[in-house]
């Protein structure tokens, strides 16, 4: 297992080679940037057919005992089983917690802002499924895209407690080279989360944080996709915020963007304190003692058929950083999709 996944980090940091360029945010009436919905106006109807989204949801245990319930949701060009059967739900399975799947069109590479449809419903779904505020862990874009859903669609928030992102792109990323607007075609979710897109002006605008919701973000210094590494990091609104690097818990942790949200020990900890205690993660609170691992609790090295997901991500994942490649369905583009009306002031 160390071997594959150590193997991976290298292949993706040869690729991701170069700084990435900045989507600039489309011009308003007056030459200015637009004006963004107010942070309280209801949100749109959701356009995707229920029995879509209905599909998208897969529940484990009982909704009505156990910790808090958790929605899991995936990285970029993953599923969620890619992302968290061999590591996180065992362990959430164990433990006796309610843990959801939300699976998004094409391997995630789809248009965020459809993706924030399906992760309203999940959100509404677990909500009144289970009775209960719920708790988000996300990886990468899976961390980021839930902020979408609590930003457009107000009523999401008094259903969530808690947002917990490993690596999240909450500012996009400066490490992809390969999109050009106009020369190259790359899939939605990659224009959306090049840094400075207009869906990232979009998705921080009046506020990254909302009162009542804490907020975890935990990063590595070694991230060679989220760069640079701090910008996972959320600072303005009334949310309770933690920005913790894993450098900070165990110094000589060597995982980069992938393993930090699929093995590393330390991101394990940081979101282990996040889960169990009120409000967000705390420093001086975490568990050091994993600090001696080599990767996370629930993963088992000896069960090669664990690391199935593993192997089959691999495909969808190395073609994240490769513009003019996709292998998901997701469609081709020569620049960002384009905002839905509901982001703007101006509204439907």
């Amino acid at each position: 297992m160390r071997r594959l996944v150590t193997a991976l980090a290298l292949l993706l940091a040869v690729l991701l080679l170069g700084p990435g360029p900045i989507t600039a945010v489309p011009a308003h009436a007056d030459g200015g940037t637009p004006p963004y919905a107010p942070i309280d106006r209801p949100g749109p109807r959701l356009t995707v057919p229920a029995r879509t989204l209905d599909a998208s949801l897969d529940c484990h245990g009982n909704p009505r005992t156990g910790p808090r319930p958790i929605l899991l949701n995936p990285a970029t060009s993953v599923t969620p089983e890619e992302n968290y059967s061999w590591n996180w739900a065992p362990l959430f399975a164990k433990a006796g917690r309610y843990y959801c799947y939300v699976t998004m069109p094409h391997h995630t590479f789809g248009d965020i802002q459809v993706a924030g449809q399906y992760l309203v419903h999940a959100i509404r779904t677990m909500y009144r499924t289970t009775g209960r505020r719920i708790a988000i862990l996300g990886h990468s874009q899976g961390g980021m895209s839930p902020r979408w859903a609590l930003r457009f669609w107000p009523d999401t928030r008094a259903k969530v407690a808690e947002l917990v992102g490993m690596a999240p792109s909450n500012h996009g990323t400066r490490s992809i080279p390969g999109c050009l607007v106009g020369l190259t075609t790359c899939v939605p979710a990659v224009w959306q989360q090049q840094a400075g897109s207009s869906f990232m002006n979009a998705l921080n605008s009046r506020a990254e944080t909302f009162a009542g919701i804490d907020y975890t973000n935990v990063y590595t210094m070694l991230d060679e996709v989220v760069t640079p590494p701090p910008s996972s990091g959320l600072t303005t609104g009334r949310g309770r915020i933690a920005n913790i690097r894993v450098q900070d818990v165990c110094p000589l942790d060597p995982w980069e963007h992938v393993t930090t949200g699929t093995v590393s020990p330390a991101t394990y900890a940081v979101v282990m304190d996040a889960l169990d205690h009120a409000g967000p993660a705390r420093l001086s609170r975490i568990d050091r003692s994993l600090c001696g691992r080599l990767h996370m609790p629930g993963i088992d090295p000896l069960d090669v058929a664990s690391f199935t997901p593993v192997l089959t991500a691999l495909p969808s994942l190395v073609s994240t950083v490769v513009p003019l490649v996709t292998f998901s369905g997701a469609p081709l583009l020569r620049r960002e999709p384009a905002l839905r009306c509901y982001v703007y002031a101006a509204g439907c």
